[in-house]
């Protein structure tokens, strides 16, 4: 918790520093990927679709080439010269009674690939933060602090 001196330190940055000026690294744009059904017709397609569902922060359906599906959080991918030695790895969502367990899955057993789940982190930018505090103390809000929201 700040104090009541760094608190108004930090408003009085923010208020003389235009925003184009403050630091800040420079980050990939967020594409709107919720839902999204890529094609997957050449390897290149197959990769990029997979480093897109790697940056996600939702869940991501995978349906296999022996019909079968996967869903759960793509939480970390391996990219090797072949499909058949590139893999994925996954976080299932949870299903009662299923003991909790990752699987793998190669690049060359996906058939079609779904962003189904809801990007988590859409929207909850730093911008976003600072709009909200701006926002709480022009209406005369006291002891308010740029906080992250709850993720559900």
């Amino acid at each position: 918790m700040s104090t009541a001196q760094q608190e108004h330190l930090k408003i009085e940055q923010l208020q003389q520093a235009a925003p184009d000026e403050l630091e800040h690294a420079e980050g990939r744009e967020r594409e709107n990927l919720e839902g999204w059904v890529p094609a997957l017709a050449t390897d290149a397609e197959v990769r990029e679709a997979l480093e897109k569902a790697f940056d996600y922060r939702g869940d991501v359906t995978i349906t296999l080439k022996n019909g079968s599906t996967v869903e759960g959080y793509l939480y970390d991918r391996r990219s090797e010269p072949t499909l058949e030695a590139s893999v994925v790895r996954i976080m299932p969502a949870p299903k009662a009674g299923q003991a909790f367990e990752r699987v793998m899955v190669s690049y060359a057993d996906i058939a079609a690939l779904n962003f189904s789940g809801r990007d988590t982190a859409a929207g909850k930018s730093f911008d976003a933060w600072v709009k909200k505090y701006w926002e709480k103390k022009a209406a005369g809000e006291t002891g308010i602090q740029i906080e992250p929201e709850k993720l559900d």
